[in-house]
Order: C-alpha cells, then structure tokens, then sequence
C-alpha cells in the first residue's frame, strides 16, 4: 500500500468525523436545593445539662442544611416557667424562628390557649406571633383579635382589634 493513499484515507477520516458527527450535547440540570435526609413519622428531642427542652414530632420531615420542614408539626417547649406546646399543619425550623402554618394550636399548662392560621415563634424570646385573626381562651375567658403577639417569659398578650368575652365570679 502506498504511503500517499494511507494518508489521505486518514484525513478522509477524520474530515467524515468532523462533518458527519455531532459532538455529544450533554443539558445542564439544576436540581434545586436537595435535602440532607428525609423523616416519617419520627420524634426529635433535645436535651441539654438541665434535661428535656423541646420535644417536636411530625408526620413527615425533610432536613436541609440550613433547616427543617416538618409536616403535622408538635413541638413542646420545655425552657421557661411554663410548658408550651403547638401544633400545626406545616412548620418551618430554621435557627430559633419556628414559622407555623395551618390550623395552629398553641397551649400553655396553666391554660392559655389560641387558635389561629399563621404564626412564629421565636424560641429565644419566647414570643409567639400571628399576623391574622385568633381566638384565645384564658381560662373561662374568649378573646379574640386580627393580630396576637404573646411572650411566654414576659406573660403578656398584645393585640389589634380585641374582643374579650370575659366572665366576672359569683359573689358568694
């Protein structure tokens, strides 16, 4: 075989190569945020050197590197004076801001309770508070309001729009 066809059968090649394939088209994909792991039904409880702070469970959660998001959300408060426990449809954990979405039930163990759609909690200042309308019961007492901001360690309810149903004891 003569060099000269050899070689011009190799650039015959690679022109053919170079005209007739397309080179791969490899998309890039953004995935979003992914999570760290994934719960269901499962209980986180912290402790630290004076015992049990907090308790929440949930149905579902997804833990992401910077937060967690809990659905069917129970999260007990153990830290001050009184025991404080909410329930919710959907939480948010990020940091000491627990921001609580759907039918939010907050208790507290000497009786305060309220009821609202929306809420946050920030569990270094104790302060739970909701941009819409709630219904609170203090004991026998109804309140209800278009905005409730309630400090657990201050023992204090501030509020817009208030209606107090309150309930006067008998004299004996």
């Amino acid at each position: 075989m003569n060099i000269n066809i050899f070689f011009t059968s190799i650039i015959g090649g690679l022109f053919v190569i170079f005209f007739l394939f397309e080179p791969l088209n490899i998309k890039k994909q953004d995935f979003g945020e992914i999570p760290v792991f994934e719960l269901e039904k499962f209980k986180l409880i912290e402790l630290n050197e004076k015992g049990l702070t907090t308790v929440m469970d949930g149905v579902k959660g997804v833990r992401y590197t910077d937060r967690y998001i809990v659905y069917n959300i129970n999260y007990t408060d153990n830290t001050k004076k009184y025991l404080a426990n909410m329930t919710a449809d959907e939480g948010l954990y990020e940091g000491d801001i627990i921001d609580l979405t759907g039918n939010i039930k907050y208790s507290r163990e000497d009786g305060i309770s309220f009821s609202t759609q929306e809420a946050v909690y920030n569990r270094k200042t104790n302060i739970v508070t909701s941009p819409g309308k709630y219904i609170a019961y203090l004991g026998k007492n109804k309140v209800t309001g278009s905005t409730i901001e309630y400090s657990n360690v201050l023992d204090t309810i501030t509020s817009k729009q208030v209606t107090v149903n309150y309930k006067l004891k008998e004299r004996k």
